[in-house]
């Protein structure tokens, strides 16, 4: 490999990572700012999606991501900053970074719940090392309009992932990942 091409790879492989960090928290001013970001965009949530509110509701916990930005060109990758609540009240601050392989390009920025329908999943997901890669979780993408129902999900999923507040394109197929780390902000 020349030294041109080793230096296209790498400059491929890292302006993902370095896009991916624009915006989201990384030297603010620590829980405050979590915590009125999850606030905003819990609101948003729950007055924009049908249904988010009684997924809620109903829920044992929730994790919400207020902004994740992706970005891929090949090689992609994304990070966030979020909190978990549990009756409405903050328990753990996470950070959500994933990365990505395949025929991709573009940049996007969203916010997403996972909602722990269970005690039982709540506690699984505290406990464990948080890769999540859509194993265990129902995806409820909302657009204008959308409406998610917890009746006859809940019974079955023990996390709900609701995807909302979308800007920007990734175009293309790709392999991911995330990975939830819990963090001190």
């Amino acid at each position: 490999m020349t030294t041109f091409s080793r230096r296209g790879f790498i400059t491929t492989a890292v302006a993902p990572l370095a896009l991916a960090a624009c915006g989201n928290g990384i030297n603010s001013k620590g829980a405050s700012t979590i915590d009125a970001r999850v606030d905003s965009a819990l609101d948003f949530l729950y007055s924009d999606v049908e249904g988010a509110q009684r997924l809620g509701d109903t829920s044992a916990g929730v994790l919400v991501m207020p902004l994740i930005t992706e970005a891929g060109f090949g090689f992609g990758a994304g990070y966030g900053r979020g909190a978990l609540r549990v009756g409405g009240a903050t328990v753990d601050y996470y950070s959500a970074a994933n990365a990505s392989f395949g025929l991709q390009i573009g940049a996007q920025q969203y916010a997403h719940a996972l909602f722990f329908m269970t005690e039982e999943a709540l506690n699984n997901f505290r406990a464990g090392p948080g890769w999540a890669a859509g194993a265990d979780l129902e995806y409820a993408l909302s657009g204008q309009g959308d409406s998610v129902s917890a009746d006859t999900t809940s019974a079955l999923d023990p996390v709900i992932a609701v995807i909302f507040g979308q800007a920007g394109l990734i175009a293309g197929a790709s392999l991911e990942g995330t990975k939830y780390t819990r963090i001190i902000p």
